[in-house]
């Protein structure tokens, strides 16, 4: 039996992954593509209780090792619990956030370091790494001003300061150096039909 392809969505907050991720999805079934949307942290009944406790914005206490080990835990869950399960029966997987997200939120927006959130993530995933990965590219102003028009909760990244989120901006370029030859960059300030139909294209042709 053929394995399924593993894709990630990757971007900054307001990229607007979690919009275009169901309508691609829902496109790809359409074409008859045996595929299953998930999310990170999350997806699985653990790693979404994590979740809760990662983005609960009255958890301002929380250490930065803390939450990169967090993130690392519930990435493992996810993996072992649906995402490989899925892979080996021959279903892809359309995941929101994988390893490169903690690259750049922890590794370099909190300061740990590249390397060190790397080798952690690693460990959690034993390298299962994606076959590919859509990088939705916008500028780190423009995506906070977005979160801000188009929700009305914000979470306790998105309520991180310009400074920070500017980090995580130079964290994904780092990303985007090391591991380019899986990553595919759309252009996310177009509108939300171009920028689907541009995933669309790419993960269709992948598949």
């Amino acid at each position: 039996m053929k394995r399924g392809m593993f894709i990630t969505l990757e971007g900054p907050d307001g990229s607007g992954k979690s919009t275009i991720a169901p309508l691609v999805y829902e496109a790809l079934k359409d074409d008859g593509i045996d595929i299953i949307l998930t999310r990170e942290p999350g997806g699985v009944k653990i790693a979404e209780d994590i979740r809760k406790i990662i983005l609960d914005p009255n958890n301002t206490e929380m250490d930065v090792r803390t939450e990169a080990l967090l993130y690392a835990a519930a990435r493992r869950q996810h993996l072992m619990q649906k995402v490989l399960p899925a892979l080996e029966k021959g279903t892809s997987v359309l995941c929101e956030r994988f390893i490169d997200s903690s690259l750049a939120y922890q590794g370099v927006g909190r300061k740990i370091g590249f390397e060190e959130v790397y080798a952690l993530n690693r460990f959690a995933i034993d390298d299962h790494f994606p076959d590919l990965t859509v990088y939705f590219d916008i500028d780190e102003k423009t995506g906070l001003e977005r979160i801000k028009k188009g929700r009305d909760d914000i979470d306790r990244l998105d309520g991180e300061s310009l400074a920070f989120h500017s980090l995580v901006h130079e964290g994904y370029k780092m990303v985007l150096e090391r591991f380019k030859e899986r990553i595919v960059i759309v252009d996310a300030t177009k509108s939300i039909t171009e920028v689907k139909e541009d995933v669309y294209k790419i993960i269709k042709e992948s598949l």
